[in-house]
């Protein structure tokens, strides 16, 4: 099943979860034609805030689509305003998302880093029954969705300040698991994050695709506006770089040079 359009999409509800993080529900056309990984531009409605912002899809239920999102600035501020009853409008759905079938039967290890928690939430849904090990990383103890985690998944957690979990990052906490060797890693964060997860897979013989995230004006790939760097050259434009947010935002690992 593939959509991908611009709709008016219904606010079916929303809360704050954590301090400035907010979980929003909205219902529209493709929810149910989603993959874990992709994302969705919404669309502010005031005039002054023209682009649409790129939110990863956190899961979806029935017709709807869950967004996890920190506020960051003017349109996520404004998003953070709605409520239930209110119209959106959605551009949906949009990228590629996690090889879902290629790690089923496997041991899996998700990864997430801050705001790149919620997008592995609907990885850890979507492989429900299979070994899968998640690993979350916050700055403090003021956690969000690790609860949810817990239905579909083993749950490690680590924190910057120690507050919980092991003290360090994702990387420290699957160390910290001596006996866990996984078959491929899947994983959402900050680059610095990334970086390190790409350098430990390619060094312990582990299969690794992680999720970029980067600023975007259209969503589609007209722009080029969101290119990052990779290791072969593009049969077309014989330059090394991919469009994150159509090639991506999900790559292997060894493709890309971050």
């Amino acid at each position: 099943m593939f959509y991908r359009g611009i709709d008016e999409g219904k606010v079916i509800s929303q809360e704050e979860i954590s301090d400035g993080i907010f979980s929003l529900l909205i219902e529209n056309k493709g929810a149910e034609a989603a993959n874990p990984g992709q994302f969705a531009g919404i669309f502010p409605n005031s005039k002054d805030t023209l682009l649409m912002r790129p939110i990863s899809i956190c899961e979806t239920k029935d017709k709807a689509t869950r967004f996890v999102y920190r506020v960051a600035g003017k349109g996520t501020k404004e998003f953070s305003s709605l409520k239930e009853g209110d119209t959106v409008r959605v551009l949906a759905n949009l990228g590629n998302g996690f090889p879902i079938e290629e790690a089923e039967g496997k041991c899996v290890v998700l990864m997430g880093g801050g705001i790149g928690i919620p997008p592995m939430l609907g990885v850890a849904k979507a492989l429900k029954g299979n070994d899968v090990h998640s690993f979350l990383g916050y700055r403090n103890k003021d956690t969000f969705l690790s609860d949810e985690f817990m239905q579909y998944s083993k749950v490690y957690l680590a924190s910057e300040d120690g507050s919980i979990g092991v003290k360090g990052n994702v990387l420290d906490a699957l160390r910290a698991s001596i006996y866990l060797k996984p078959d491929i890693i899947m994983a959402c964060g900050p680059m610095p994050m990334l970086r390190a997860i790409k350098k430990y897979a390619e060094e312990n013989g582990i299969k690794a695709y992680i999720s970029l995230e980067e600023r975007m004006a259209c969503g589609i790939g007209a722009c080029l506006g969101c290119v990052c760097k990779t290791v072969k050259k593009d049969d077309h434009s014989n330059v090394n770089n991919r469009r994150i947010c159509t090639e991506g935002p999900v790559f292997d690992a060894e493709e890309v040079d971050i």
